[in-house]
């Protein structure tokens, strides 16, 4: 029996040679992640998408660090988050007045809460930069932060004629209903 060496290298530096290529072609096996996380992705371009389970995840884990509990994807959330940006874009103005009063933009859509924030802004270009935008705003933050808030939704909307080129709405909630907290 004739044992395969490398010229040069010993039997047991072959083996563990061999054992290792083995090692990295069984983890070449399985899919490999391709492109950037999706709180990476640059927003100020046509088509592109946020992604509001990446936002939620982000949130909640910072959220938990400051102890307090998750935030979940509310569909409602996330129409009323996507009109306030939209009106801003139409208005090309950032302002919380740009869809009309909060509290009254929550309540024409008949969403009733507990306690609720928005966080507005615009020109960042990926979550990443969105959130950490806020996180390092005192007002932002506590909004962030807000007790009792077991919901949220999340745009942010392209608008190339815009020096800002992408506009941010991020709402938490509690909603008058909520029996998870």
């Amino acid at each position: 029996m004739s044992a395969f060496r490398l010229p040069g290298i010993g039997l047991a530096r072959t083996l563990i040679l061999a054992l290792g290529l083995a090692g990295l072609a069984a983890c070449a096996g399985g899919e490999l992640p391709t492109g950037e996380p999706s709180f990476y992705r640059n927003l100020a371009q046509p088509g592109a998408q946020l992604d509001a389970a990446a936002a939620a995840s982000m949130l909640s884990g910072y959220r938990s660090n400051n102890g307090l509990p998750p935030v979940a994807v509310d569909p409602e959330l996330m129409q009323l988050a996507d009109q306030q940006a939209r009106a801003m874009v139409a208005r090309d103005r950032l302002s919380h007045e740009s869809g009309g009063p909060f509290t009254a933009r929550l309540r024409k859509a008949g969403y009733r809460s507990k306690t609720a924030a928005e966080n507005i802004s615009a020109g960042y270009y990926t979550l990443a930069e969105a959130f950490s935008g806020w996180r390092d705003s005192q007002p932002h933050r506590q909004n962030m932060l807000l007790k009792g808030a077991t919901r949220m939704g999340i745009a942010a909307i392209y608008s190339p004629g815009s020096k800002y080129k992408v506009f941010w709405a991020l709402i938490l909630a509690e909603p008058a209903d909520d029996s998870s907290s």
